[in-house]
């Protein structure tokens, strides 16, 4: 049952989130954790932490492309370009019309080595719904995605960015951290594959986390351009566990550069 305070705390909260989405700083109301003291954590720990996987991100120019929102009728195209560049991705997907009208491109995606992660079943506003609605939020895309590729997921990202205590919470239950990000090409506000490049390449950098969404027209288009770019900068593109690593995201927790 929700707390009753919540209602009272509800505008401000959603402000502090709504201030996160779109600039994603300033907002300490919301704390996160970035990927570099995950992994100088890790490396101080006593016991042994995760494995290190291919690269070593505590050395090399690491940054991860994410996807969110789908599959959707783009995303077969974009597997084959990010399997012929040899990139891996993350995929936040969504259920209702996407996990459940794609699954195959589900079990693709995971078969071929990205990262599949929720973004929700039906894209509600985590913050402005009930617990047992959160929960329902986050559990059914969970469950479809570990049915269709034997895996469950431990990551999310909540629409639009929007979080609170009481997501963090919810999460730490379902043993799911949140993900955000530090580049957005606001690819849902242009058809222009151009100018969706431009405004990732201008904002990227060391242990980014690039938001982009495969159900967009002018998105997939631009993916080759982005990750050629990248790649002569001498960036290495990454899963965001991977980013993370020796680390490990914790439950509960949110995570952005």
């Amino acid at each position: 049952m929700r707390r009753p305070a919540r209602g009272l705390r509800l505008s401000a909260l959603s402000s502090a989130a709504l201030c996160l989405a779109l600039t994603l700083s300033g907002c300490a109301q919301v704390d996160t954790t970035s990927p570099s003291t995950v992994r100088a954590e890790a490396a101080g720990a006593h016991g042994a932490p995760a494995g290190l996987g291919a690269v070593d991100c505590r050395a090399a120019k690491c940054i991860a492309l994410t996807f969110d929102a789908g599959p959707s009728e783009n995303s077969a195209r974009l597997l084959d370009i990010l399997k012929e560049k040899k990139v891996p991705a993350t995929f936040f997907l969504l259920g209702k019309r996407h996990i459940d009208t794609y699954p195959e491109l589900v079990k693709r995606m995971a078969a071929e080595g990205h990262e599949v992660a929720s973004h929700t079943w039906d894209h509600r506003i985590l913050t402005r719904i009930p617990d047992e609605r959160i929960r329902e939020e986050l559990t059914r895309p969970n469950e479809e995605i570990e049915r269709l590729t034997g895996r469950r997921p431990t990551l999310m990202r909540p629409p639009q960015g929007r979080t609170d205590a009481d997501v963090h919470r919810i999460c730490k239950e379902l043993g799911l951290a949140e993900v955000l990000w530090s580049v957005t090409a606001k690819d849902y506000t242009t058809n222009d594959s151009a100018l969706i490049t431009e405004r990732v390449l201008e904002q990227a950098s060391r242990d980014g986390i690039i938001l982009l969404h495969d159900i967009y027209r002018g998105t997939v288009p631009a993916v080759p351009g982005i990750i050629d770019a990248l790649k002569a900068r001498g960036y290495v593109f990454v899963t965001v566990p991977q980013l993370l690593a020796p680390g490990k995201a914790e439950p509960g927790k949110v995570y952005r550069p």
